[in-house]
């Protein structure tokens, strides 16, 4: 957070690492039902430049983006100190200093306000992507062929080699 601190605003994002290890009663767990896969979530901060300043320990795929930064503290975290955090549609409801982009209701369209408003976070949110595009640029998170409780490491090692 003392690196988020000095920075205009960050980026936070979510991802989900494959993994192709699973056997016993936990590997329901680890499957991810929006991506039909088995993986882990990997939480991330980053920059406005798009470089990575922070990554999650890594929690079971089920796990929501939402949950899983509430589980790590980042929600808490940014808001207490102030920073303010550009998010996708899948944190709504963090609120503090997390923006979100707008939802559209089921039976309305949203007005020509939102939609530029969803436009300019969507442009800024692409720098964070980024930062994803870092940690799946080692071949390790592409597919990873280990046990789901060594990516924790894994990832924290390419942290500090990056």
């Amino acid at each position: 957070m003392r690196i988020a601190q000095r920075k205009a605003f960050v980026i936070l994002d979510g991802t989900l690492a494959p993994i192709d290890r699973l056997a016993g009663p936990n590997d329901r767990l680890y499957y991810s039902g929006k991506h039909h896969r088995h993986g882990v979530n990997i939480q991330f901060l980053t920059d406005p430049n798009g470089e990575l300043i922070w990554a999650s320990p890594a929690l079971p795929g089920s796990t929501h983006d939402l949950t899983a930064a509430r589980t790590h503290g980042i929600i808490h975290a940014l808001t207490s100190r102030a920073i303010a955090c550009y998010a996708a549609k899948a944190y709504v409801g963090a609120g503090g200093a997390v923006g979100t982009p707008y939802k559209r209701n089921k039976r309305r369209k949203l007005g020509k306000r939102k939609k530029l408003f969803n436009r300019y976070h969507a442009k800024v949110r692409a720098l964070g992507e980024q930062g994803a595009a870092t940690l799946k640029r080692w071949h390790i998170p592409r597919k990873a062929r280990c046990s789901p409780n060594r990516l924790t490491i894994i990832v924290q090692a390419m942290l500090t080699g990056e």
